[in-house]
């Protein structure tokens, strides 16, 4: 028997194999189909959520790093302003041609007086400019109005009187404020002490402080001073609400107040050194002082404008014993306003509008000048 030549049996299986068709497999569902199309798209939404939700946690945290950056910048500024105020005040001393804190000077926003032009403050800027930003200062003295710490009974009184308050509600509200600061609890005719305040807030009783204040805004816990006294009706920060007649916090009826120009902290400030300086106390805060009429009031803050001539007979007052100058005050008031007042201040609040990379923020330091070398930082915080 003859062998089969080599590769036969291979050639005749593969050519056996081409002839036997082909099985295709079966079509798949048109509903897996779809179901795999659906969560092909849920894994993109949710993979789409993640990525967004990474990315803006990403942009916060940027924002969060550049903020905090600025802040840093935004308090240096804000203390670069409190050091130029510092320089500023000082160098005023400085100039004896004007022996007077007033309006017209450079620190309060003026041209200055006679001597500012030889001195370093006859350039000077109420800003700062730094490479990411700048800051805007306003120095404000206190001692334009009256301190609420040593005002008398008839200061008092005589403040009410210019808010134009009701005569009845006067005696209250006086010793309430006198029993507020006195350090004893005896109480005055009409006044509050602690026991008056047991009930003053339902479920928050508090005590009488029987100390200085420190906060303008305390007068607000005090019987008798109402949001209108405080504000005074006719000021843009109180928006009046129709004053229809309702019970008082001591259980009796709010009297209606007529509206009032002016209010306790258009006229009173917690911090200065006693005495009103007649060079930038505005007319109303002048007619606290006992014996001083309107009309003496307005003829003060009028004699008073206008540049200094060095005679004392124009411009602010260098002294107060100027003020005889002014026809309507008689020798009566020029004794209280003798005891009441004086042409320096001592202590400035100053506002610094800081802002860098965009960001901004508002600082206020209290300034206590003691003499040219020794104005101390009474207070630095920011208020936004």
């Amino acid at each position: 028997m003859k062998p089969h030549p080599p590769g036969r049996g291979t050639g005749f299986r593969l050519r056996f194999a081409l002839c036997v068709p082909r099985i295709a497999p079966p079509p798949r569902p048109r509903s897996q189909s779809g179901i795999a199309l659906v969560i092909v798209m849920i894994s993109i939404f949710v993979l789409t959520i993640l990525a967004g939700g990474f990315a803006y946690s990403m942009k916060v945290e940027t924002k969060l790093a550049r903020n905090a950056n600025s802040e840093t910048e935004l308090e240096w500024l804000g203390r670069s302003g409190i050091e130029k105020a510092k320089w500023i005040l000082s160098e005023q001393l400085k100039i004896s041609q004007e022996p007077y804190d007033g309006l017209d000077q450079v620190w309060a926003g003026g041209q200055g007086g006679l001597g500012t032009s030889n001195s370093p403050l006859a350039q000077v800027q109420m800003n700062l400019e730094v490479p990411n930003g700048h800051a805007d200062i306003t120095i404000v003295d206190l001692e334009r109005k009256a301190n609420i710490n040593t005002a008398t009974e008839a200061i008092l009184q005589q403040a009410l009187m210019v808010m134009g308050a009701n005569a009845g509600e006067m005696t209250p509200v006086v010793n309430s404020i006198l029993d507020w600061i006195d350090p004893d609890d005896n109480v005055r005719i009409q006044g509050a002490e602690t026991e008056a305040y047991q009930n003053y807030i339902p479920n928050h009783p508090y005590s009488s402080k029987n100390g200085p204040i420190d906060d303008l805004s305390e007068l607000l816990l005090i019987k008798g001073v109402t949001p209108e006294l405080y504000y005074g009706l006719a000021a843009t920060n109180y928006q009046q609400r129709g004053f229809q007649p309702q019970g008082g916090r001591f259980g009796r009826a709010v009297v209606d107040l007529p509206g009032m120009a002016v209010g306790l902290t258009n006229l009173f400030t917690p911090l200065s050194d006693g005495k009103i300086n007649i060079n930038t106390a505005s007319a109303e805060v002048l007619q606290v002082i006992p014996l001083v009429t309107p009309e003496a009031a307005q003829g003060i803050v009028s004699a008073r404008s206008g540049m200094a001539d060095g005679s004392g007979l124009s411009g602010p007052y260098l002294n107060i014993a100027q003020v005889r100058r002014v026809p309507e005050v008689t020798l009566p008031m020029q004794g209280t306003i003798q005891q009441f007042c004086d042409v320096r201040s001592r202590t400035f609040e100053v506002h610094i509008k800081a802002t860098a990379n965009g960001y901004t923020r508002d600082f206020v330091g209290v300034l206590g000048r003691n003499n040219q070398r020794d104005i101390q930082i009474l207070s630095f915080y920011w208020t936004n």
